[in-house]
């Protein structure tokens, strides 16, 4: 598989997690019944799949066990505050603030992996967090769209700590089985909130927790884990940037959602970096790449 094809893969799990938003807003339940939901479909969906592909899902060490655990308590912190930043703000101030991920991960990811930091992720970091910064309204935490942007600046510090740990791991295990047991796990943490606020589920609230399971979570997940095999974790992280354009279109369609001056000049200084440092990647991908008479 090349580069470009983890390019794809991480551009369409972006679609996918953009759209994903929009259920913090459809669902009329709390985040533990929306994560708790979406994680256990997944799970058995993911399963199935694995069983009728006769993959291999076997732990073959205590080492794997810590991993999955640690990776699946990240992404169920990840999913609970970022549905409570939609839930007490919009959908465009969550996807937003949840978009400062980049920055943690441009930071961390020298350290883990022993990489040279480069300038132009610095920059494409700083003009990110430049952005979440023009759609705070106020640094008033009684405001409910300040609020949102705390909610979704711990999401994005969870996922970006999600990354780079499943970027350590994902390169000598199957990318159907890492997803798995995050998912698995994800549910386990989520597991005791979900059945404190259990109760009747109406049909489409059913109907739309299995949606947002089998697509929006299961593949779109997937899609994510296996572009890691062919990019860094801060190229996925800052592509992973655009999914705020595909919320906030959506919302606007769909919801009716109008986002502020405010909030467009902050989502276009993160769309700005978004491209360029997709284009910078494309460009050093293009330039390795032995070229043919």
């Amino acid at each position: 598989m090349s580069k470009p094809a983890g390019l794809i893969e991480i551009h369409a799990a972006t679609l996918l997690m953009g759209l994903t938003g929009l259920f913090g807003e459809f669902l009329d339940a709390n985040p533990f019944v929306i994560t708790g939901g979406r994680t256990i479909i997944a799970s058995l969906a993911l399963l199935a799949v694995a069983r009728a592909m006769r993959l291999d899902l076997r732990v073959k060490s205590a080492r794997d066990w810590w991993f999955f655990a640690a990776s699946g308590g990240l992404l169920a912190i990840h999913w609970l505050t970022f549905f409570k930043a939609i839930q007490v703000s919009t959908v465009a101030i969550g996807l937003l603030a949840f978009s400062c991920f980049p920055f943690f991960v441009t930071f961390l990811e020298p350290v883990m992996f022993r990489e040279r930091l480069r300038g132009i992720d610095v920059v494409m970091a700083v003009v990110v967090v430049a952005g979440l910064a023009v759609v705070t309204p106020s640094l008033d935490t009684g405001n409910q769209m300040t609020q949102g942007v705390m909610w979704g600046v711990a999401s994005g510090s969870a996922y970006a700590i999600l990354c780079l740990l499943t970027r350590s791991h994902v390169a000598t295990r199957p990318a159907m089985t890492v997803t798995f047991y995050q998912q698995v796990f994800a549910a386990l943490f989520t597991a005791p909130g979900l059945w404190i606020s259990r109760g009747a589920l109406s049909g489409r609230t059913a109907l739309l927790l299995v949606i947002l399971g089998l697509v929006f979570t299961a593949l779109a997940q997937w899609l994510f884990v296996a572009s890691l095999r062919q990019i860094r974790a801060q190229t996925a992280s800052v592509v992973t940037c655009l999914e705020p354009v595909y919320g906030i279109l959506f919302a606007v369609l769909l919801l009716g959602e109008k986002p502020s001056a405010r909030t467009l000049l902050g989502g276009l200084m993160i769309v700005g970096a978004v491209f360029a440092a997709t284009l910078t990647h494309v460009s050093r991908t293009s330039l390795k790449r032995p070229q043919i008479e």
